[in-house]
């Protein structure tokens, strides 16, 4: 109950005072490519119901054709979208989903379905048994994720095989010990995170 009072506050108060940023953001997007501000995608979420996820648009329209992994310096990226991405700032649409109850502050990334169909069993129902958020530790720990995969021979194999085991392994721990206060614990680390950036 004190995890969802404090969604719904923190996605209100974000939202209200994001709100001109928000749309100086858009108007960017909408200058810079053509296509619509919003990016909306099909995610697993809490007992592995799925939703749409809301962005801000940073790649080109056609881009899931070329796969859904992002690899070091994507070409698919527009200028708008690389400034967003490196400051976070594609993420903030995400308050919709957290005030709607389909995402929290804090949880578990929210994952595609082909690669939750990837999950083992046991951790499955571990990491889908919280609602999935916009930071959590495995966020945190791998924010050079698309460098990573760039220097990989493989990208998709190094996701499967290397990547997403530990970012299982860091949901799964943070599943089983959420609380109040690891929750205010992670959201202040990675607004220090942002504000370093």
């Amino acid at each position: 109950m004190a995890k969802r009072l404090l969604d719904i506050v923190g996605s209100l108060a974000g939202l209200l005072l994001l709100a001109l940023p928000g749309a100086l953001v858009a108007l960017a997007i909408r200058v810079d490519s053509p296509g619509p501000v919003f990016f909306r995608q099909e995610r697993v979420g809490r007992h592995g119901r799925p939703f749409r996820i809301h962005k801000f648009r940073t790649m080109r329209v056609d881009a899931e054709r070329a796969g859904q992994l992002t690899v070091g310096d994507d070409q698919r990226v527009t200028r708008v979208g690389r400034f967003l991405r490196a400051h976070r700032l594609d993420e903030l649409p995400q308050l919709i989903d957290v005030l709607r109850g389909d995402m929290s502050l804090v949880g578990p990334r929210p994952e595609v379905p082909r690669y939750v169909a990837r999950y083992p069993a046991g951790l499955r129902e571990r990491v889908l048994a919280v609602r999935p958020g916009i930071t959590d530790p495995a966020s945190l720990a791998f924010r050079g994720e698309a460098a990573q995969l760039a220097a990989a021979a493989d990208p998709e194999r190094e996701y499967v095989e290397v990547i997403l085991p530990r970012k299982l392994a860091l949901a799964a721990d943070y599943a089983d010990r959420a609380s109040l206060w690891t929750d205010l614990a992670l959201i202040w680390r990675t607004l220090g995170v942002l504000w370093t950036r």
